[in-house]
């Protein structure tokens, strides 16, 4: 009888354990990027950026890999933010532009390297196909991102 009582206990706690909520707002990133796109096309007009070299931007899965250099101590307190104009030019593919914004309070000359990824998925226009363009700003080459 004991064990039958402490068996329905225990059924019953994994049971309520194993019921989560589902938060999955549509912002959150992807589990694999590390940060999502912001979609302001106000503060896309009104961004200003520290300085810095884009070095590589490629479409991995669901991520926007980007790497960039720039004069720091560590590059360990910059920050890094992907801005969406929220504006889709209609072509096909669909085409949308994007501008890389540092924040870099450190005064030191040496020069580092950070690579960062930015989801993409808020940035897929699903009405016209499985792709889009991307045009990041000061970038020579767009970049396809197919979904």
């Amino acid at each position: 009888m004991k064990f039958s009582k402490t068996f329905i206990l225990l059924w019953s706690c994994a049971l309520l354990l194993n019921m989560q909520c589902d938060d999955d707002d549509g912002n959150a990133p992807s589990a694999l990027c590390d940060t999502s796109v912001i979609l302001d096309g106000s503060a896309f007009q009104n961004a200003e950026s520290a300085f810095y070299n884009l070095i590589s931007a490629e479409v991995n899965g669901d991520c926007l890999n980007i790497s960039i250099s720039a004069s720091g101590c560590s590059g360990e307190t910059w920050v890094l933010e992907l801005i969406d104009s929220e504006g889709v030019m209609e072509s096909l593919p669909p085409q949308r532009n994007l501008k890389l914004i540092l924040t870099n309070s450190e005064a030191c000359l040496a020069v580092f390297t950070k690579t960062q990824s930015f989801d993409l998925t808020q940035l897929r226009v699903e009405e016209d196909g499985n792709e889009v363009i991307l045009h990041i700003e000061g970038f020579p080459e767009s970049i396809t991102y197919s979904y």
